[in-house]
């Protein structure tokens, strides 16, 4: 067993914690709150957005948020907490300044996955689901994060960084604790996870173009075929399937 086995990604309860009522929401960001809302057709497809919004403002799924979100589409506190409990990039307890994530899944575990998580929660003194006393790191055991030609991968605040080791990952993570510039694999360099989840909430923070739009693994297929010359086949020039007896009746 790899020591890492499945737990609940809430062990007390299945609900947002109704004990903490503070909240940061003001009427200014019930007014963005809107503007998401807005976007949408159907009011209930603004749900998510509207919860990563939450967590921009209150750094987990707030009860307040709960309810301001309820409100404005138009359901039941029930049904918005019923998404805000089944996905878990929705934090039910505050996470940390930075978030961060180790892939423990199939191909980045049989990479290292496991001993790179092993390193975060000694290094950091807490466990996976759990963010340090001083707020600065949250950590997670990550279910794929379909990265497995980089792997083993790390996320902070959903962006990638690969090809990690245990080494590599706590010179990471003392870089993020010191604010640190730190430049993400493949995307933009890392600010909060916080500000993160106002960009999942449909705000642009213009980092959209910062790093490579796909790594050098990804595209190494790509690239063979390009020297070979190989193409794919025309569909026009495909012959017609035959049809099995029983289907042409």
């Amino acid at each position: 067993m790899s020591g890492h086995e499945f737990q609940s990604h809430f062990e007390v309860s299945g609900d947002v914690d109704h004990t903490d009522k503070s909240t940061n929401l003001t009427e200014e960001n019930v007014q963005e709150m809107r503007y998401i809302l807005d976007r949408y057709p159907q009011p209930r497809s603004a749900i998510m957005p509207m919860l990563h919004y939450v967590q921009s403002v209150d750094g987990r799924i707030s009860p307040a948020g709960v309810k301001v979100t309820a409100e404005l589409v138009g359901v039941s506190e029930a049904q918005v907490n019923g998404v805000a409990t089944f996905y878990t990039m929705y934090k039910r307890r505050p996470a940390g300044k930075q978030h961060v994530g180790v892939c423990v899944t199939s191909l980045c575990a049989i990479m290292g996955g496991d001993y790179i998580l092993d390193a975060c929660e000694k290094h950091l003194g807490i466990k996976a689901g759990e963010t340090t006393p001083d707020g600065s790191v949250s950590l997670e055991a990550v279910e794929c994060n379909a990265a497995c030609d980089f792997a083993p991968v790390m996320m902070v605040n959903w962006e990638f960084m690969d090809n990690m080791t245990p080494d590599t990952a706590v010179e990471l993570i003392d870089k993020l604790r010191a604010d640190e510039p730190v430049q993400s694999t493949r995307g933009a360099t890392i600010t909060s996870w916080k500000e993160a989840e106002r960009v999942l909430a449909g705000f642009s923070d213009g980092r959209a173009d910062e790093g490579p739009t796909a790594g050098h693994a990804s595209l190494t297929g790509l690239n063979i075929a390009a020297e070979k010359g190989w193409s794919a086949p025309d569909p026009a020039n495909l012959p017609a399937p035959e049809l099995k007896q029983e289907e042409q009746k």
